[in-house]
């Protein structure tokens, strides 16, 4: 007989719930959203995260929230809503990683946050008829049975299986690691799936050439933006660990061409 499992109570959250969306600002589908999730009668914190992925990309969605759920207080919950009907008969799952819960479809893009498989997930009860208003209600309802304290056997049907989607991986050798635009933010950087990590397991102290396009490549790192003279190229690592190309105080994407998918390669001296 399968115990119920009950959630874990964090006192310092305060029933915390983000968005990550492809909704947009100009439409209402995002109050909608939160209309249902407050219309359970629980006194919550909402957080946008963003209403701005591309539609439909849950690459884009999973590199914005997996980049950011950590800051917030473990027992948050965070309600990833893109490409919802992404087959006849979609799946949706609540998942509990390192102290948080993750309500989304299983379109994918639990793979694409999550290395390895959650440490509890259960697959929720669809509606005869799954529309928009009743995928919103059925959101709501597993916000309220978190916050409410209900045993997590009780919010769906427990599982192990998550649909795989395989994200692009820098392809490594002794004295390079070939990568891709992964991101382009609102400041025109560009981010490389290339992070800290990778880059000093494979240079070793090493000097490099970062290679993009046909342009002279960037031979240093810097520490900051304003490393450089104003206008000038630099890379660095952000706050979460990846690789940029920037321009202090410029927009790097459009001065150079670079788009998501783009390849750069950095080879490091012998």
């Amino acid at each position: 007989m399968l115990m119920p499992i009950r959630f874990h109570t964090f006192s310092i959250c305060m029933n915390i719930v983000t968005f990550t969306t492809d909704f947009g600002l100009k439409d209402y589908y995002a109050a909608n959203l939160k209309g249902c999730i407050l219309s359970c009668g629980i006194a919550l914190t909402m957080v946008d995260i963003t209403h701005q992925v591309e539609a439909y990309n849950i690459s884009q969605a999973a590199f914005m929230l997996g980049n950011t759920y950590k800051a917030f207080p473990k027992g948050t919950v965070h309600v990833l809503s893109v490409n919802n009907f992404y087959e006849a008969n979609p799946r949706f799952l609540v998942a509990l990683h390192d102290g948080h819960y993750f309500i989304a479809a299983d379109n994918g893009v639990f793979s694409l946050l999550f290395e390895t498989v959650p440490e509890y997930m259960y697959e929720l009860q669809l509606p005869t008829d799954l529309t928009v208003q009743s995928l919103n209600d059925l959101f709501a309802q597993a916000v309220a049975h978190i916050f409410q304290g209900k045993s997590f056997h009780g919010i769906g049907i427990a599982t192990t299986r998550r649909m795989q989607r395989i994200s692009l991986q820098p392809i490594i050798g002794k004295s390079y690691i070939r990568g891709s635009v992964i991101h382009i933010d609102a400041f025109g950087n560009v981010i490389l799936n290339i992070d800290s990590a990778l880059f000093e397991r494979v240079g070793q102290g090493r000097s490099f050439e970062l290679f993009f396009k046909r342009f002279e490549p960037i031979t240093e790192l810097s520490s900051k933006y304003s490393d450089q003279p104003f206008g000038e190229l630099l890379c660095l690592f952000n706050s979460s660990s990846f690789l940029e190309i920037a321009v202090n105080t410029g927009q790097a994407s459009a001065l150079f061409g670079l788009c998501v998918d783009d390849t750069v390669q950095i080879d490091f001296m012998e």
